[in-house]
This record gives C-alpha cells, structure tokens and sequence, in this order.
C-alpha cells in the first residue's frame, strides 16, 4: 500500500547548505550594472565596496575598532588567510566537529605543522571538551557546524585575560547568533550562507589585537600572495578599506548588497533570527512527534538552527548494513527531489546517512514546514520500495 503525498509543497524547494537560497525579493534584473564591466579599482566600485562594508558593520553592530575585509575562496580563503598570517608565534587549539573545522586541524598540523598545535576532535553530533582550552594559545574553532548541525552555545569558555588570538569560522552562523565580538578577535564567513548571496567571497572581521599580531609577527612559513595581509612587518591596512587582493566580481558584490538591504528592511539581525528560529522550530516540531527520525546533535543545547541535521532511527534502518543505510538515504533524497518538494537535501558526504535542510534567514519559514510532511511520505516510500520490514 502506497503512501499518500502531501497536499501542498514548499514553493521553493531550495535547502542547500551553500549556496542557500536567494532571499525572498531577490531580483537581478534591480541590480545597479553601473559597475559591470568597471575596474574594481575606479572610483565607482570602490564606493560599492566601500558600502558594503559600511552596511555589515551596522548590521553586525561592530565594534569600531574592527576592521572589515573582503577575501577571495570564500569562508575557505578567510579561514586560510588568517592561519597563514597569524598562526606560529605560540601554541595553536584546534577545536573541529565536523568536516570543515577538520580542515583547520589539519591545514595547522599537517601543512603549517605549527609547534605545539593541540587537536580536540570528538564523534559527529559531539561538541569536543572546550574547557580544553589554554588562554596562552592561539585558538580555531568554528561556530556552528554545518556538517554536523553543532553549535557552541556561547563563549564563557573564552577567556577575557587570553595571551592568543581567537579565531572563528562563523560562516553559517553570523546575522543570526549572538556573536560576542570582545570573545573573538578573527571572524570570518562566506557571502553564500546566510546572506544568501553568490558564492566565491568571503569577509574577514580582525580585532585590534589581531592586527597587533599582523604588525609583530612575521610567519615562519612563505605566505601566497592570495593571503598576504603584511609585508616585512607594515600590515596592508588599505585591504580593510576598499583594496582586495584578488580582483573580485562586482556582480557578486552587486548580490552581496541587495542581501544586506534586504536585511535592513526587515529588521536586521533580529528579524534574520527570529525566521531561523521559526524554521527550526517547525523541524523541531516534526521530529518531537515522529518516532523514526532525530537530530544528529546529541545535545539540544548544542543544536544548530540553520543548518539542521537529520538522522534516521528507525530499528528496521539501523539494522541494515552502512551500505544499505546510505542507500536508503539517497533513495529519500531522491524521493523529494523527484517531487520537487527538495533539492540538495542530502547529508554532507563525510556525515552520517541522513538529511540536512538549511533554515537561515533566507528561506522562509512557511517552506520548511510544507516540506515536513513530504519527509515522512519519502521515508515510508522508500521503505516501501526497499522492503525494509516495518
């Protein structure tokens, strides 16, 4: 007997972790292409650079001593940036949860092979031990996992009297969590997360006493000019202004611009977060009273609500083998993305079998509930079709 599908479907079937759905009123044909075409070096598209640095700070209520630059190889290449420029003058923790905050552990160990790098890495769905944590060392850990849909949930753990830098990879975390600026002196993410916007690009947020460490500390190691922040110790100030180091594309910085005003127009980033908070909470709901279903974050506390992890728990699921397990997965995935209910659904290729829906602020609210119960039709369809016993 089949299942029956669900009445109605979410009008944007878009829940991919990156590059996220566009916001709402989003429309290319309103973009200014006075630029297009224009060196990123005119007059013009500095301005645009200029301005869209200007409108995240407001957004993001920066300190003002915190100095804001554009950075090619999205979150990726501010991640690297800062670790090539900053890393080697002490001891590094490295805190990684999932499949990206792994990179860092292993770009710091094993490339920069940086002295006395320490690595807490736990199973997925875990946070690692963060009272770990030694103030005298430099530290990189990342906000929200979005492989694993773990979050930290706050930064008490982060001294205020710390010796070394606090770098964060907040990319799929940033306009929608409490950041706590004084706790981090690196902040870097992508365009393509929660804004919404083309992928590509990255911004890099630098404290006061990151650039002091950009003005003393010259690396061990060669830097790629892609990273290079100082030269013989004179830090390249004008990149914090309207100077990039890898020419970038003024369509993208156009994209980037109309996600920020359409922020402003909502409310900011208390209205980005309370759509998250609404998204999650339609997720949450569903599994609340769905036996078969859970999230991979083992601690409530520590669940991400953007991107939410799923895994499946169903006795007869669990008793196959990984491989059927992951073919029962896709089998879902492809369930929902044949009815155009869900494209890009599937879990991260290095984390458990599962489904992972992006809810940032971007998406809206009404989507994820509509695709609920699209869900439990896949899951019992595949079921069905794969002749797992009930």
């Amino acid at each position: 007997m089949s299942f029956p599908k669900p009445s109605v479907k979410p009008l944007d079937p878009r829940f991919s972790c990156g590059p996220t759905a566009k916001y709402p009123t989003w429309d290319p044909a309103k973009f200014d292409r006075s630029c297009m075409g224009r060196s990123h070096r005119s007059k013009e598209a500095r301005a645009k650079i200029r301005e869209l640095s200007e409108r995240t700070r407001a957004l993001l209520k920066l300190p003002d001593d915190y100095r804001i630059g554009m950075t090619a190889g999205s979150d990726t290449g501010a991640v690297e940036m800062a670790m090539w420029s900053l890393l080697g003058s002490r001891p590094v923790d490295l805190f990684g949860w999932e499949a990206f905050g792994l990179d860092w552990v292993v770009d710091a160990i094993e490339e920069l092979k940086v002295p006395g790098a320490r690595r807490f890495v736990p199973q997925y769905g875990d946070l690692p031990d963060l009272s770990q944590y030694n103030p005298g060392h430099d530290c990189i850990f990342t906000w929200n996992g979005t492989a694993s849909g773990v979050r930290v949930k706050n930064a008490d753990w982060i001294s205020d009297d710390r010796e070394g830098l606090v770098i964060c990879d907040a990319t799929s975390a940033v306009f929608v969590m409490d950041l706590p600026w004084e706790k981090l002196d690196v902040v870097t993410y992508s365009w393509q997360k929660v804004l919404g916007s083309e992928p590509g690009h990255g911004t890099i947020i630098m404290s006061p006493r990151a650039i002091r460490q950009l003005e003393t500390w010259i690396p061990k190691w060669p830097v790629p000019k892609l990273y290079r922040l100082a030269s013989k110790g004179k830090v390249n100030m004008s990149f914090f202004d309207t100077e990039v180091i890898n020419t970038p594309s003024l369509w993208c910085i156009e994209d980037c611009l109309g996600a920020l005003r359409w922020a402003e127009s909502i409310g900011g980033t208390k209205a980005m977060a309370a759509r998250t908070r609404k998204s999650y909470a339609a997720i949450e709901a569903f599994v609340a009273k769905t036996p078969w279903i859970d999230f991979l974050a083992s601690d409530p506390q520590t669940r991400s609500p953007t991107s939410v992890c799923l895994v499946y728990t169903d006795p007869a699921y669990l008793a196959l083998s990984p491989r059927d397990r992951a073919e029962f997965a896709l089998r879902v995935v492809g369930l929902l993305e044949s009815e155009r209910a869900a494209v890009d659904a599937n879990a991260y290729k290095d984390a458990p079998p599962g489904l992972r829906i992006w809810c940032g602020a971007t998406v809206e609210p009404s989507n994820v509930a509509a695709l609920m119960p699209w869900i439990e039709w896949a899951f019992q369809t595949a079921k069905a079709e794969l002749r797992i016993a009930a």
